[in-house]
């Protein structure tokens, strides 16, 4: 009679252990599966942004070439002190591999890399970029939290940055293009 209780005990343990790892599997392929998709051409409002003392650098439109559950494709044009369109391309990846760039204000050399946030509604990227101007060397290390609105016409990125002392953040709010 104990070795049929001790079994029967053992046995629904492991019921139990199966069935709360089939209901972890479960959740965790559900999540996987609802990515948000930050694809397509957005342009920044300018009135609805909050750019912050240093926001004349700010990407003017930014076009998402492809986002998934790997990866994301980004493309940023902003405008230098000449007027001039500048594009800077970054391909980022999930599986927290930093990628570097070389572009931008002065060439500068830009390492960064990108992870979903821990409700998966919005992505994070973290960046340092090492500027050299005039043989002077500044690095600036930058935080961006992209959030897409329910309606999914509406992408807005909060950033915050830091170089030589001072700090800097921005509300960049930018329409999707029809």
């Amino acid at each position: 009679m104990k070795i049929y209780k001790t079994l029967r005990q053992w046995s629904s343990r492991k019921t139990a252990f199966v069935i709360g790892a089939s209901i972890f599997c479960l959740c965790t392929s559900a999540t996987m599966l609802f990515v948000v998709n930050f694809s397509g051409d957005w342009k920044l409002n300018e009135s609805k942004s909050e750019v912050g003392q240093f926001g004349r650098g700010a990407a003017r439109s930014i076009k998402v070439v492809s986002s998934d559950a790997n990866g994301i494709v980004i493309e940023r044009t902003s405008t230098n002190r000449d007027g001039e369109a500048v594009v800077r391309k970054e391909s980022l990846t999930f599986d927290g591999k930093e990628i570097e760039t070389t572009g931008g204000f002065g060439n500068s050399k830009r390492k960064m890399k990108a992870k979903w946030s821990a409700d998966g509604n919005s992505m994070i990227i973290d960046a340092v970029t090492v500027v050299d101007r005039d043989g002077q060397t500044m690095e600036i290390k930058q935080s961006e939290t992209w959030k897409l609105s329910a309606d999914g016409n509406t992408l807005t990125i909060e950033s915050t940055s830091s170089f030589g002392g001072n700090d800097n953040t921005q509300k960049l709010v930018y329409e999707k293009g029809k």
